[in-house]
């Protein structure tokens, strides 16, 4: 019984060896390549061999493929562990060096923790940190207490970073900043490839070059070429001007941006602000052109007015800005509105014009006079519509209040007749000239082949006394908020005042007399189109941030 226990345990003791031998031929143990001496305190590091520097001699030990160097080490074979210090360096090939006052290594697990001005080398840059900890399985190396890169042009610090070795990239989180000479960059999260000088970034994130800022909240940057895509809460501040938008691209090289779903162009120092879905921004140009659903909104006389066009153009310096609108162009103030085919506004001069399409030779010869007129610019003001080939409106650069106005060509007032209804009072001329005062047209000019029809009423009980019927070579005419008051004939002025009953329905209208009433945009809404309320934004790209760049970071 006793031989069979013996046995038994003996073959134990040889499975246990086997296992032992094949454990470390698996984990491999450290190796003493040399050292200057050797000693043991078994009371103070008991197990441990303690190997130290001697007449020039270095300890070296060396562990698949790692060499690392010290003054003092203390080893401890059966745990395969060891800790060393006094300058030491470890050293992996030549493409990982790393030195520090102390280290510790576990041969097993092949993790290292450094610390002492720790100063981890590769090719493409160099890892300063008080505190660093090596792991050989994953290739990788952390530290949880601030860490400086350093490459051949710039710098980045963080409370917390991982370099992943393999992939020639870091991690660093909690108060990253990246120091370049033509820029400074901080994040709560980045990561940044060294090979590619890629950045992607996740939280509070702002970029400030030499002109210009940039703050997202998501984002990948170019940090050698200045380029990127940013999102979240993303702006660009450049050349006096706000750039918002879901997402937004930036090229410092082209002095080039373009922003997508929802983006607003603020010039801060104009107060004005251009909105859209896509808008393109050429520093270099000092332009900006905004489309799908753009909307422009400028300060008059202390009022917003609104422009919407298929198309914005903004050009030039804030002081002086030039904004045109292309196709279907709508505005919209409290006391005033107006369409066009096209518009200029120049900030410099306070002048805006309201321009239409050339017609064709085709629509000149088979439009009528009436649907001619439907193509030319139009404004209202309160109840008059007033139309022409051209139409300049201009303010005061300095009070921004609204100054004069010139229609040009086939100019003409309409009012519905407020108490019939049924008629309408016109004037029709080649030249119309207005002056505003205290922001509402007061006087207006018209000139050149001047026609009249007047609805006149009794100034007791409101009766109608009769029709005007008109013709002369110039008129003027006094408004009060916005209706006409009194009108003064000049130049030899031909007509006749027709009692309702003995003037003919169809000579109560003016050649070319149309009544665009339905055109009218009386919200901001109704500025846009039937099918700009149908547009849906593009979808937007998300930027490509790294899968596992949220993972929490293991310590």
């Amino acid at each position: 019984m006793r031989q069979k226990i013996q046995i038994g345990i003996l073959q134990l003791i040889f499975l246990l060896a086997i296992g032992k031998v094949a454990s470390q031929e698996q984990q491999k143990i450290i190796e003493i390549i040399q050292a200057g001496g050797s000693t043991q305190d078994q009371f103070r590091f008991p197990g441990a061999n303690i190997l130290v520097k001697k007449e020039g001699v270095r300890v070296h030990l060396f562990h698949e493929g790692a060499l690392i160097k010290s003054d003092v080490c203390y080893f401890y074979p059966k745990e395969n562990f060891f800790r060393a210090n006094g300058n030491v360096v470890f050293t992996q090939g030549d493409t990982l060096k790393m030195t520090c006052n102390q280290i510790e290594y576990d041969g097993s697990s092949k993790l290292a923790k450094a610390w002492g001005k720790v100063v981890l080398e590769r090719p493409d840059m160099d890892l300063k940190t008080d505190t660093l900890y090596l792991d050989r399985v994953n290739s990788k190396a952390f530290y949880n207490s601030f860490g400086t890169i350093l490459d051949e042009k710039r710098k980045l610090t963080s409370i917390r970073g991982i370099y992943f070795m393999n992939e020639k990239k870091y991690r660093f989180i909690s108060r990253v900043k990246i120091d370049d000479p033509e820029y400074e960059l901080k994040s709560q999260q980045l990561d940044y490839y060294t090979e590619s000088d890629k950045a992607f970034f996740y939280g509070k994130t702002s970029i400030v070059g030499e002109e210009y800022d940039i703050y997202c909240e998501k984002g990948a940057y170019d940090t050698k070429l200045q380029k990127g895509n940013f999102q979240e809460n993303a702006v660009i501040f450049y050349n006096n001007k706000e750039i918002r938008g879901d997402s937004l691209y930036f090229e410092n090289e082209k002095n080039y941006a373009t922003a997508t779903n929802n983006i607003s162009v603020i010039d801060t120092l104009n107060k004005s602000i251009i909105n859209g879905h896509y808008g393109e921004i050429f520093k270099a140009k000092d332009s900006a052109i905004i489309t799908r659903r753009a909307l422009a909104v400028n300060i008059i006389d202390q009022d917003s007015l609104f422009i919407h066009a298929d198309t914005l153009i903004a050009t030039g310096p804030t002081e002086k800005k030039i904004l045109r609108g292309y196709y279907d162009v709508r505005i919209f103030k409290t006391d005033l509105r107006g369409r066009s085919d096209s518009l200029h506004l120049d900030q410099s001069t306070g002048l805006i014009k309201l321009l239409k399409l050339p017609m064709s030779r085709k629509e000149n010869q088979i439009l009528t006079a009436s649907q001619k007129n439907k193509k030319n610019p139009i404004l209202w003001f309160g109840k008059s519509q007033m139309s022409g080939d051209k139409i300049f409106l201009t303010s005061d650069v300095k009070t921004k209040k609204l100054d004069s106005l010139k229609i040009i060509g086939n100019s003409w007032i309409i009012e519905r007749d407020s108490i019939s209804y049924t008629g309408f009072n016109q004037i029709k001329g080649g030249l119309l000239d207005g002056i505003f005062k205290q922001g509402e047209l007061n006087e207006i000019d018209v000139s050149k082949n001047t026609e009249v029809i007047y609805y006149m009423y009794s100034d007791e009980d409101n009766e109608l006394i009769g029709i005007d019927k008109t013709t002369c070579s110039r008129l003027k005419m006094v408004t009060n908020k916005n209706q006409i008051e009194d009108i003064t004939f000049f130049v030899s002025p031909d007509g006749n005042l027709f009692p309702d009953k003995d003037l003919p329905l169809n000579e109560r209208k003016l050649e070319g007399f149309i009544w665009r009433e339905d055109e009218r945009p009386n919200s901001i809404l109704e500025l846009f189109s039937e099918e700009d309320n149908q547009f849906q934004p593009t979808e937007i790209k998300e930027v490509s941030i790294p899968e596992d760049f949220l993972q929490k970071t293991e310590e």
